[in-house]
């Protein structure tokens, strides 16, 4: 079968011929059905940083966004059975990575999984949905739901509304939150009604009136962080979880004053992904998409370092 295999920092991916899996004991195999392309894809190409994820060689075939179905099922997974409909849950318990690490991810036809990744889809959930929740979804669900709490009620803001933004606004939205939104792209700023946004402008510090209890910044560029925390009212909570820069300067005199919560928030788990699920099966969160190929993968990458692009790129498989 043919793999898109990352090969070494600015370098390409490289299209190859690889070895069809087979599942050993404790895996099944997964005919992949739609594989997301995520903006860590890119960073993972240009930044020799990401090398330390790969350290059990390469190349090694990406795409950590997958659903599919179980084409054959190894020894000891009786529980799972061929033509069962999966999403793949990108981080394994050990720490390693699909499509980073020891396994090889979804731009390819087949991939190997175990239970530590793998989450029933369901029916009503089409396979570009499930593999966008797997990362973008999980990633988005697990900041504003299990690390932020958002509830019935309570007054949210989401910094940036692109893939993750979208998704953890709407999520909190359908909770009953009362949500405001900040975006700097005016045409992601039209989404604002589809989400259910009580506001939306170009910073989250015009909504300092608001005394928002949660902040979630999905954009991470350092000013981002600061005007989070210059906006949060008293015991407000700021979670982080975009990394568009790694350093933020901000002002600690209302962290202590107000009796700010600062958290991190990465990835997430089976049961994050499990319930962004939930909420898709229901047909009330729909996040733009781009359907693809799967030649035309390294072309979306290049589209996403450009920036600008509205929805994810899905590609979609036979």
């Amino acid at each position: 079968m043919k793999a898109w295999q990352f090969v070494g920092t600015d370098k390409p991916l490289e299209l190859n011929e690889v070895e069809e899996p087979h599942a050993g004991p404790g895996e099944v195999v997964v005919d992949v059905k739609a594989s997301g392309v995520c903006h860590s894809d890119v960073t993972a190409l240009d930044d020799p940083g990401w090398m330390a994820l790969f350290q059990h060689g390469l190349p090694r075939t990406m795409g950590h966004e997958s659903a599919g179905v179980v084409s054959e099922v190894g020894e000891g997974m009786d529980h799972w059975e061929v033509g069962d409909r999966v999403g793949l849950a990108p981080v394994m318990s050990d720490g390693d990575a699909l499509g980073y690490g020891k396994w090889d991810g979804g731009f390819a036809a087949k991939l190997r999984a175990t239970d530590d990744n793998l989450v029933r889809l369901p029916d009503e959930v089409p396979f570009d949905l499930g593999a966008m929740a797997t990362d973008a979804g999980l990633t988005a669900y697990h900041a504003i739901m299990t690390a932020g709490g958002a509830k019935e009620g309570m007054r949210v803001g989401v910094i940036g509304l692109g893939g993750l933004g979208y998704i953890g606004a709407r999520c909190a939205v359908l909770a009953g939150a009362e949500v405001y939104g900040a975006e700097i792209n005016p045409e992601t700023q039209k989404l604002a009604d589809e989400i259910g946004l009580a506001g939306v402008a170009d910073s989250i510090d015009a909504f300092k009136d608001k005394d928002l209890q949660l902040i979630v910044d999905y954009a991470g560029f350092g000013t981002t962080t600061a005007a989070g925390i210059e906006t949060l009212g008293e015991f407000g909570t700021l979670v982080q979880v975009g990394m568009g820069k790694l350093e933020a300067t901000i002002n600690t005199y209302p962290i202590i004053i107000n009796q700010l919560t600062i958290k991190g928030s990465k990835s997430g788990t089976k049961e994050d992904l499990a319930g962004i699920y939930e909420i898709m099966k229901s047909g009330q969160l729909n996040p733009p998409v781009n359907h693809i190929s799967h030649g035309e993968i390294p072309e979306a990458i290049d589209k996403l370092r450009k920036g600008g692009v509205i929805g994810r790129f899905i590609a979609m498989y036979e």
